[in-house]
């Protein structure tokens, strides 16, 4: 099997929260997995879990609510690709693209983000300068001509990549905000240079020696509506933590420049589907609350959270949800350990990698130590907590950890 460089495939989009594909590969080894096994990743993001379990023989399945994270853990691990016709492609996407940027005037390019049907009021204010949009914009509409052929996802990718990392004044850290403003940048020189990466990394396996990974779209807490019955014997992962980060946000400028949402209302979809992690997701009663009204350690955590609160004279929106979105976290992630029971073999081992939280109140929200709590309660065995690494949270300015509970199903 392919000998894993750290980059291959990994590389060709990632997210600012990933985790790393070295830790995916220790709990891979840990678990004993081998070509027999089916590995699950219900919080599937960019892909890293997908992609290693495929470098490693092993057939994987990735659920996300995310659409635009779908479309990436897809089109990772789709290597049935010709990588030569694909750099063919690029080059005459880029060659044309090239010319018609040169040449156009302003109502072009108006016209364009009408064709397209992008609303600039959906993104991040000045997360994007007029001249890379422009370039943006002609090498999008060029690549929806081959929305029927194989190549597609490939060249749009790199598309998705380049507007984050190169032509965008974005900065993470992790939450996304206007970096220095750059009026220009090589977007389509750059965006050729993403798919011969892809290529590279194309022509360096043999597809028909390597197990098929499928990626659905849906919420992990219906994961025994979109799984078979006892199919899975692993869950390698890393779900939200309760640490206020909006995923839709972070991932905003791609979920529209490619047109995964056209408004509000297709935002709202995407969020009614994911964890609440952020009281920026607070959507209408999910359900979500009730599961946690009877773990008497959740409701400890949200009673302090609103003395505090109470005590500093705290009444913003924001301060007065934050007791809500740790319940419904929690809840949530019941919800989900409940419905993938159904799905796990005898003897299943699962990886969470989470992560501590300590909001502005300064509360501390042991993330590790409550999922292990609420997963005995739902009959699981509680394996161990192994430390991963800690993380500098800048608006509070303490040291987080992060860990990985290891689970067990015994049936």
């Amino acid at each position: 099997m392919l000998v894993n460089n750290g980059s291959a495939f990994h590389g060709w989009h990632r997210f600012v929260l990933s985790f790393s594909p070295a830790l995916v590969k220790h709990y891979i080894d840990y678990f004993g997995l081998n070509k027999s096994s089916v590995l699950l990743d219900p919080f599937c993001g960019m892909g890293t879990t997908l992609v290693e379990a495929k470098m490693n023989g092993i057939t994987a399945i990735g659920l996300d609510a995310n659409p635009f994270a779908c479309f990436v853990s897809s089109t990772k691990v789709s290597w049935d690709v010709n990588p030569d016709e694909l750099c063919k492609i690029a080059n005459e996407i880029a060659s044309e693209s090239e010319i018609l940027y040169k040449n156009k005037d302003e109502s072009f390019f108006n016209n364009l983000k009408y064709k397209l049907d992008i609303s600039e009021d959906l993104i991040l204010k000045k997360s994007i300068s007029y001249a890379p949009f422009c370039k943006i914009l002609v090498l999008a509409d060029i690549i929806k001509r081959f929305e029927e052929s194989k190549f597609y996802k490939n060249l749009l990718l790199a598309l998705a990549n380049i507007t984050v990392h190169i032509a965008s004044n974005l900065k993470f850290c992790p939450e996304p905000s206007v970096k220095e403003i750059k009026a220009d940048a090589p977007v389509i020189k750059a965006w050729l240079m993403k798919i011969y990466e892809m290529a590279r990394d194309l022509r360096s396996v043999d597809p028909r020696a390597y197990p098929e990974a499928k990626v659905h779209l849906g919420d992990a807490r219906r994961a025994d509506a979109l799984l078979s019955p006892q199919s899975i014997d692993a869950v390698i992962t890393s779900p939200p933590y309760p640490n206020e980060k909006d995923y839709t946000r972070i991932t905003r400028l791609e979920l529209v420049l490619l047109g995964f949402v056209k408004n509000n209302g297709d935002i709202r979809k995407i969020k009614e589907n994911l964890i609440c992690s952020s009281t920026r997701n607070v959507q209408r009663e999910d359900g979500d609350e009730q599961w946690a009204d009877k773990i008497e350690i959740i409701e400890e955590i949200v009673d302090e959270i609103e003395y505090r609160r109470l005590a500093l004279g705290k009444d913003s929106g924001f301060e007065k949800l934050y007791g809500t979105v740790t319940r419904r976290y929690f809840g949530g992630m019941a919800r989900h350990l409940a419905a993938l029971r159904p799905t796990l073999r005898p003897g299943a081992q699962l990886a969470y990698v989470v992560g501590d939280q300590c909001s502005y109140l300064r509360v501390t929200i042991q993330t590790g130590r409550l999922l292990a709590e609420i997963a005995r309660g739902l009959g699981y065995g509680l394996v161990r907590i192994d430390p991963y690494r800690t993380r500098f949270a800048s608006k509070t300015r303490a040291e987080l950890r992060e860990e990985v509970v290891v689970l067990r199903w015994n049936g």
